[in-house]
C-alpha cells in the first residue's frame, strides 16, 4: 500500500500531465492543401482529455494506489454549437463498459484547448429506457429551443432466446435553454423503419418541424432504405412522421453505395443550404465511411441543386486506425459570424478532429465541382474536359 505522500505525489504528476495535454496548441496542416479545407494536426479530443475526477477515486482511504476506477475508451462523433464566441461540442463519450453518454466540451479557439465541463450530461429517460445513446446533433431552432437529436438504442424484444446482439434504433429528442437542464421528449415515430441517423432542420418549413431521416429495415441492414429522407412533423413534442421522402439516394458503385446519412444540420447560405453527409461502401476491409457534401435550394430544402462527385474527406494516416477502423463521421460543424466553418469529425470511432474552411469556399466547391458520372468512361471524359480547358489557357 502506498503512503499518503506517494499518493499525493502521483496525483500531482497526473494533474501535470493532464494539464499539459489540454494546453497543447494545435497546428494547421499546410502541406498538401487542396484549396478546400485545412486539416489540423492534433485530435481536438481523445479519451485522455476526460477529466481526472471522472476516472479516479481521490480518497486515499478507498483508493490508496490511486487506481483508475472508471475507464474512458473513446471520445468521438460530437454535435457542435457556437454561443457567444464559445465553441461547444456535445461529445459521445464511450466507457470501458461500452456504454456511450454525452458530455459537453468547450474551447475559446475551436481548434484546441477543449475542456470538458465538470459533469457529463444527465439525460432523462423515457418509460422505455435506452440501453445506449449516441451521436447527438445540436440544433438551435428558430422556435427558441436548443434541441439534441440522437440515436436511442435498445435490445430488440423480438430477439430469439440467447441472442444478445439484436437491437432497435430510434430517434431520441431532448431540448434545453441552458445546456444544463434537459427535457426529454418522446422518441421520433417513423412508419418506415428504424432510425439511427435523425437530424432536425434548423427552421420551420411550411410551419412544420422538418427532419432528415434514414429509414432502414433493421438495426444494421438498410434493406430498401439507406438514403437521406425528409419528413415533416406538426408537433415536436409528439414527433411522428407519416411520410418520408428520399431526397438523396444511395447509388451503386459510389462512395454511398451501401448507405448514406445527413451529418449535422445544414448551414444556410445565400446560395442554398450546405449539407455535410456520410457515405458508406463495403470492401474487403469492411465498411468504409467517408464524408461528402451537397446543396439544396433555399426555397425547397428537398431540392438538391449541387452534388459534387466523390468524397469530400476520407480517412488518412492515423485517422484510419481505431476501434472501428477506416471511418470518418461528422455530426457537428460551426459557422461563425465571419463565415469561417469548423468541421468536427470523429475518426474510427475513437477520437475527435477538426478541419477548417469558409462558407464561400464550400459553396464554390459544391457548385463548381463536377458530379459523379457513375461510369468509368464518364470519369475519364470529365478529366479530359478539364485537361482540354487547361491546355487552352
Amino acid at each position: 500500500m502506498k503512503t499518503k505522500k506517494e499518493f499525493r505525489k502521483r496525483w500531482k504528476l497526473l494533474v501535470k500531465e493532464h494539464e499539459a495535454l489540454l494546453a497543447k496548441p494545435n497546428k494547421k496542416v499546410k502541406k498538401g492543401y487542396n484549396g478546400i479545407y485545412h486539416r489540423w494536426k492534433r485530435p481536438v479530443l481523445t479519451a485522455a482529455h476526460a477529466p481526472l475526477h471522472w476516472r479516479y477515486d481521490l480518497n486515499y482511504e478507498s483508493n490508496p494506489y490511486l487506481m483508475q476506477r472508471i475507464g474512458i475508451n473513446a471520445t468521438f462523433n460530437s454535435g457542435a454549437l457556437y454561443i457567444d464566441g464559445r465553441y461547444l461540442l456535445m461529445v459521445r463519450v464511450e466507457g470501458w463498459d461500452r456504454k456511450s453518454f454525452f458530455a459537453l466540451a468547450e474551447s475559446p479557439t475551436g481548434v484546441d484547448q477543449f475542456r470538458f465541463w465538470d459533469r457529463p450530461v444527465t439525460l432523462p429517460e423515457t418509460d422505455d429506457p435506452d440501453t445506449n445513446v449516441y451521436d447527438m446533433r445540436l440544433v438551435a431552432h428558430e422556435d427558441g429551443w436548443i434541441y439534441g437529436i440522437f440515436c436511442a438504442e435498445r435490445k430488440d424484444p423480438s430477439a430469439p432466446a440467447g441472442d444478445t446482439s439484436m437491437a432497435t434504433a430510434s430517434g431520441g429528442i431532448v431540448r434545453t435553454k441552458n445546456l444544463v437542464d434537459w427535457e426529454r421528449l418522446p422518441d421520433f415515430i417513423s412508419h418506415h423503419g428504424q432510425q439511427r441517423n435523425l437530424v432536425l432542420h434548423p427552421e420551420f418549413v411550411g410551419g412544420k418541424y422538418a427532419f432528415y431521416t434514414r429509414p432502414q429495415d433493421g438495426f444494421i441492414e438498410v434493406g430498401g432504405g439507406g438514403g437521406i429522407g425528409w419528413a415533416l412533423v406538426d408537433d415536436i413534442t409528439q414527433a411522428e412522421a407519416f411520410e418520408e421522402k428520399i431526397i438523396e439516394e444511395k447509388v451503386y458503385h459510389t462512395i454511398k453505395e451501401l448507405k448514406n446519412g445527413q451529418g449535422p444540420a445544414p448551414i444556410k447560405t445565400t446560395a442554398g443550404w450546405l449539407h455535410l453527409a456520410h457515405g458508406v461502401r463495403n470492401c474487403a476491409a469492411g465498411l468504409r465511411y467517408v464524408l461528402y457534401m451537397f446543396m439544396t435550394s433555399l426555397d425547397d430544402p428537398t431540392e438538391v441543386i449541387a452534388r459534387p462527385g466523390g468524397y469530400f474527406m476520407a480517412p488518412e494516416g492515423d485517422e484510419r486506425i481505431g476501434d472501428v477502423s477506416n471511418v470518418l463521421f461528422s455530426n457537428g460543424w460551426i459557422c461563425d459570424e465571419k463565415g469561417n466553418v469548423h468541421i468536427y469529425y470523429g475518426s474510427s470511432d475513437t477520437r475527435m478532429h477538426v478541419a477548417t474552411s469558409t462558407v464561400d469556399k464550400l459553396v464554390d466547391y459544391c457548385m463548381n465541382t463536377p458530379e459523379d458520372g457513375l461510369r468509368s468512361a464518364a470519369s475519364v471524359a470529365t478529366i479530359q474536359s478539364l485537361i482540354d480547358k487547361n491546355l487552352s489557357l
